[in-house]
């Protein structure tokens, strides 16, 4: 008999929640199959089965907090699940009340009862709190299965309508005023409670400016094909923006620094974040020592992820640390913001979308793309001259990318 245990956790993770079970007790497994999944406050964790053999006993269940290395599971290596009711006798068929034709036995469950047990714990408890049928749900799990995530936005079967436990729907087109009560998960709490402390503990102000996207336009235009021929990845704007900030964050070390009680510390390096929205919230991966990273680099690196980020696979290592975020509010058709700072960092940008304007350049006026770019920094540690000199900085790499190659 072996113990299944919850994962070691970093010393920034105090401890978890397990969120669904993929497996119950006396299942067969092989090696590496999903056993559970564990939300901490910044990823959601997996346990495998560590050989082949049967989960004989689970010790923790679905919303149980554990602790870093916890029991939550026991295991039999090399076991086979109860052959029970495999060697029992068949049951002997019904005889018709007309004498007719033998009619075989009811089953011992229904195929209601099979669906359901079919279903994990955490999708079982999400349909009893949200009145909603995961049968009538479209699945993205692994052969269509039904899981927490999908329960919380639920997408219905195309000859479906969300029902409750009574069979009456939940949601009509009669207008009838429905409601649903979710828990937050606890990486939307996180995400809550960090952006709220931001707001209350840092001084924390915005200022903004416009830039002319033409000029980066008309180079991705020219050379966006030779880029992914040669590097095998689309050249976007994402990486540009990178490299100006990580260039205008050598000229202004305050905005790469942060806080840590009454001391300062100025980072010798230039770990910057990618605010990522996914279906569990807003995450920040950080893309490391991006000084010495080439465009190539950063786009594959950000494209990789992203991906991660859509399926819930970020691990601790991909979200820890960072100097300075960026945010892209544009891809979502946000016109202005002001984001809100990344703790214990001291600075963010925020780019928005690029929209046609007229301009005035040389005494006429032009229709040019211009984007709104927004910088919110702590004004404890950064002063305003130098929050507007960094966003002036990236504004003119942007509008001029040669300035990069010849480090001007």
């Amino acid at each position: 008999m072996a113990d299944i245990k919850a994962p070691v956790f970093p010393e920034s993770v105090a401890d978890g929640t397990i969120v669904e079970w993929h497996v119950t007790e006396g299942q067969q497994v092989n090696r590496d199959d999903l056993l559970a999944e564990i939300e901490t406050d910044k990823v959601v964790l997996e346990v495998v089965a560590p050989d082949n053999g049967v989960v004989t006993k689970i010790v923790k269940q679905v919303d149980d907090t554990v602790l870093s290395d916890e029991l939550i599971a026991q295991f039999e290596a090399g076991a086979s699940a109860s052959a029970d009711t495999a060697t029992e006798a068949p049951a002997e068929p019904a005889q018709a009340a007309d004498g007719g034709e033998p009619v075989q036995a009811a089953a011992k469950s229904d195929s209601n009862d099979a669906d359901h047990k079919d279903q994990s714990p955490a999708v079982r408890k999400a349909a009893k709190e949200s009145g909603v049928d995961p049968k009538e749900v479209e699945g993205s799990g692994r052969g269509g299965r039904v899981t927490k995530t999908d329960m919380a936005n639920p997408t219905l079967k195309s000859d479906s309508s969300i029902k409750s436990d009574s069979g009456r729907p939940v949601a009509e087109s009669t207008g009838e005023r429905t409601e649903k009560r979710v828990p937050m998960t606890r990486l939307r709490k996180t995400v809550a409670n960090r952006l709220l402390s931001a707001s209350q503990d840092t001084a924390m102000l915005t200022t903004f400016n416009e830039v002319n996207m033409k000029p980066l336009m008309d180079m991705r235009a020219k050379y966006k094909d030779q880029f992914e021929k040669r590097h095998g990845v689309r050249l976007g704007f994402m990486s540009l923006f990178v490299k100006a900030a990580t260039e205008a964050l050598k000229r202004f070390p305050a905005v790469n620094a942060s806080l840590d009680g009454d001391d300062i510390v100025y980072h010798g390096y230039y770990d910057i974040g990618v605010a990522v929205s996914s279906d569990r919230g807003l995450v920040v991966p950080v893309l490391r020592d991006t000084d010495r990273m080439s465009m190539a680099d950063v786009e594959s690196r950000i494209r990789e992820l992203g991906g991660l980020a859509q399926k819930g696979k970020l691990g601790l290592n991909d979200m820890t640390g960072g100097t300075f975020t960026i945010s892209n509010g544009g891809v979502f058709g946000s016109l202005m913001s002001t984001p809100i700072l990344n703790p214990p960092q001291t600075a963010i940008l925020g780019m928005h979308a690029i929209n046609d304007r007229p301009m005035a350049v040389d005494g006429k006026v032009e229709i040019l793309p211009m984007m709104y770019l927004a910088l919110s920094y702590d004004h404890r540690m950064i002063d305003g001259k130098e929050a507007v000199q960094f966003l002036v900085t990236i504004k003119e790499l942007v509008e001029d990318p040669a300035m990069l190659l010849l480090d001007l």
